[in-house]
């Protein structure tokens, strides 16, 4: 027979903010002490009084137990229920100790100041016009968030991102869900399409309709591209692709949804044999990269005219070596072209042929930049001279929510020399060289054997495919690099052969370690990264050992180690953090996963959780000295980087590479990441996984080319002046 329970929430022993299921320890009239009562609620803050109806259980293991079928919540009422709601960290601005000072003044009205009158808690020592706004502020964001959440869980979804769809929307978040649930997937990061069509079938939308098959179409294009690196897709693959992952919809209807985001401008139809669909921006980005450099061959080159020999010279002289044959062909390239791709592998004299450039250039204005801020600060130590990410360089400002720097405001330089170039894709591609002046010689190294941009597109080799741009193949390597067995390692896979591992017990820079199981890989990676090569070498295992894996699932993928490696290298320490399914600790080696302009923080970007305030409510990270806060609703911005997949390394060395290799990633084993494994090393690069696996790795090349139709861009007649992106 059911019964009901009414109490104040003592402490939250457990709460997981998806499925709502929590524990709660409660004092109750009627009963000795503090009872636990189980059951599922929305976000849950100690101090909360709580009326529970269920029966109660004997738990094997807890002992007894008030199981409620269903639990509501209330805002405190006593003085001491109070304190303790405000001292949980609820309110940013109120820990534990002003928690007890608001209270012993405001007592049983302490919430309603709060709530009408907030400028009354100037009586407070210690509380300024700061402060009070702090509290405001947050005060009326839980309110509006636990509205977000009881909307979404009234209608059965987990209620995690109730924060994000807050600070996307605001104060009318629901009634502009309510109106358009689909929204949720193109303006909230972490919401996709399945969860906002759930949503959408739950108020009613009629499966077959036309604004859910422009949501699914635009789903599929922004997957493809997403996933997958396709700038746009044949149309009628995409008319397909939608009616195989959204069933219920009509095909006319789904073709009428092309023609509607045709006219309200979202999607452009790209016509020819067969058409292609592109999302605008997509379309703009590689349109507009062909057709700046289109612009920029019209111009001279800055040193058109002088004799590039007598200056070579000179340059061996004060740089103190003798150029190869293939470093004087780009240095006089680059006396002569105006965009010029310079391309090779590791030890074939990149590093030196930029550092020619910036002596060929010496008296003209020279940038240099990288797309991640690792990949700038490398180039800035071999040059010696200020180099920058194509953010900074570009002058994102977060207000416009866009670049300074654009063809109305161009950058002011002579040469602009690119590093990393084929982690670049078609969106920053197209914003760098649209800002480029059009008397500038641009540069771009790269090395095209590598795993192609993380974002859409393959610009680097499509540049090298087209034809349309002089490139220089690097493809000498020097005996000083040659003598690494690492070089020696990276440029076998390259060519299809397997990497010879070092001999024992010598002084060699890549090993093959041989595990046959899952578990053996496993134990043998802990022993190497936590014990053996951190004693040999003298390194740190978190700073300085990085593991570099194909895939993110799976017991060899990053989620799983890095769980495995965080209770080995950092564990149980207090404070820590619970949310989206990870925990964090400080001292954790921590990565960002998407781009966020505001706080300046990239995808790929590393740091070490140096702090975690529970009364603020906030963890801080530490990226190059510079601390960054996230509220304990935008950690899923966050995942521990003891381990991280190849793809992310682009543009990153580490002192030490351990790359686990297995057939558990069968569909992953290809040459180039491989490949772009090894060379992200520089003292130590070891293998460890099955030799059947790293065969499979080196002889399978990636043969997929990403769909977009730059190449042919680069030899269409130039058009007018795209629109800005």
């Amino acid at each position: 027979m059911s019964q009901n329970l009414i109490g104040s929430i003592e402490r939250v022993t457990y709460h997981d903010p998806d499925s709502g299921y929590a524990v709660l320890r409660v004092t109750t009239r009627g009963r000795r002490g503090v009872v636990t009562v189980v059951g599922k609620l929305l976000g849950v803050t100690a101090g909360e009084v709580v009326e529970a109806s269920g029966v109660w259980i004997s738990d094997p293991r807890h002992g007894e137990q008030f199981k409620a079928d269903v639990l509501t919540l209330r805002e405190p009422t006593t003085s001491e229920g109070i304190e303790k709601y405000l001292a949980s960290g609820l309110v940013k601005g109120i820990g534990p100790i002003y928690a007890r000072k608001i209270v012993a003044v405001f007592k049983e009205r302490t919430l309603q100041v709060i709530d009408e009158s907030p400028s009354y808690l100037k009586e407070i020592k210690g509380i300024g016009p700061e402060r009070i706004k702090r509290i405001r502020e947050s005060w009326r964001q839980q309110k509006a968030v636990r509205d977000i959440m009881v909307f979404l869980q009234s209608h059965g979804l987990g209620t995690q991102k109730a924060v994000r769809i807050y600070k996307t929307y605001g104060d009318n978040a629901v009634s502009i869900v309510q109106e358009d649930p689909y929204r949720l997937a193109a303006d909230v990061w972490g919401i996709g399409f399945a969860t906002a069509d759930e949503l959408g079938r739950r108020l009613g939308i009629d499966p077959g309709s036309l604004r859910r098959a422009r949501a699914a179409l635009r789903h599929t294009l922004d997957s493809f591209s997403r996933e997958q690196g396709h700038v746009g897709m044949p149309e009628q693959e995409a008319v397909v692709r939608t009616l195989e992952k959204v069933p219920g919809l009509p095909e006319a209807t789904v073709r009428a949804a092309v023609d509607d985001l045709r006219q309200s401008g979202d999607v452009v139809r790209e016509p020819g044999d067969p058409p292609w669909l592109y999302l605008k921006p997509l379309f703009l980005a590689e349109l507009g990269i062909a057709r700046a450099i289109q612009k920029l061959q019209q111009g001279d080159n800055p040193l058109t005219g002088i004799d590039p020999e007598p200056v070579l010279m000179q340059i061996e002289e004060r740089m103190g070596l003798r150029l190869a044959r293939q470093q004087r062909e780009a240095l006089v390239a680059a006396t002569r072209e105006k965009v010029l791709i310079i391309t090779g592998g590791p030890g074939v004299g990149k590093t030196t042929i930029v550092r020619g450039l910036v002596e060929l250039y010496a008296h003209r204005r020279i940038a240099l930049c990288a797309p991640t801020g690792r990949a700038a600060r490398r180039l800035s130590e071999t040059t010696g001279r200020d180099a920058r990410t194509i953010h900074r360089l570009l002058e994102f400002d977060p207000a416009l929510g866009g670049f300074k720097r654009t063809a109305a405001n161009p950058l002011e330089m002579d040469l602009l020399v690119v590093d990393e170039s084929s982690m670049v894709d078609v969106s920053l591609m197209n914003a760098l060289l649209r800002a480029m002046p059009r008397r500038a010689c641009v540069v771009l190294v790269g090395d095209i054997d590598q795993l192609p941009s993380v974002g859409p597109g393959c610009v680097l080799s499509d540049l090298i495919g087209s034809g349309a741009v002089p490139t220089v193949r690097l493809t000498e390597v020097f005996r000083q690099a040659e003598q690494s067995w690492i070089v020696r390692a990276a440029h076998a896979v390259r060519r299809g052969e397997s990497p010879q591992s070092a001999p024992p017990g010598g002084t060699g820079d890549f090993y093959f370690v041989e595990a046959e199981t899952p578990e053996a890989v496993v134990e043998r990676l802990v022993a190497m990264v936590r014990e053996r090569i951190p004693r040999r070498f003298g390194l740190d295992p978190v700073r300085d050992v990085q593991v570099l894996t194909p895939m993110n699932r799976n017991e060899l993928g990053a989620e799983s180690l890095n769980k495995t490696l965080q209770s080995v290298l950092n564990p149980n320490t207090s404070p820590s953090v619970e949310r989206f399914g990870k925990t964090f600790r400080v001292g954790d080696k921590v990565m960002q996963t998407r781009n966020d302009y505001t706080r300046e923080v990239f995808n790929g970007d590393v740091g070490r959780v140096t702090r975690i305030d529970e009364a603020e409510r906030e963890t801080v990270v530490t990226f190059d000295g510079r601390e960054v806060c996230y509220d304990f609703g935008e950690l899923d911005e966050l995942a521990l980087a003891y381990a991280s997949t190849i793809h992310k390394s682009q543009g990153s060395e580490y002192p030490v590479v351990v790359v686990p290799l297995h057939g558990q990633h069968f569909k992953m084993l290809q040459r180039n990441l491989l490949y772009t494994a090894i060379t992200r090393g520089k003292r130590l690069v070891v293998v460890v996984g099955s030799r059947a696996a790293l065969e499979q790795a080196v002889q399978q090349a990636d043969t997929g080319r990403r769909y977009s139709l730059l190449r042919e861009r680069l030899h269409m007649p130039q058009a007018d002046e795209v629109d800005e992106v």
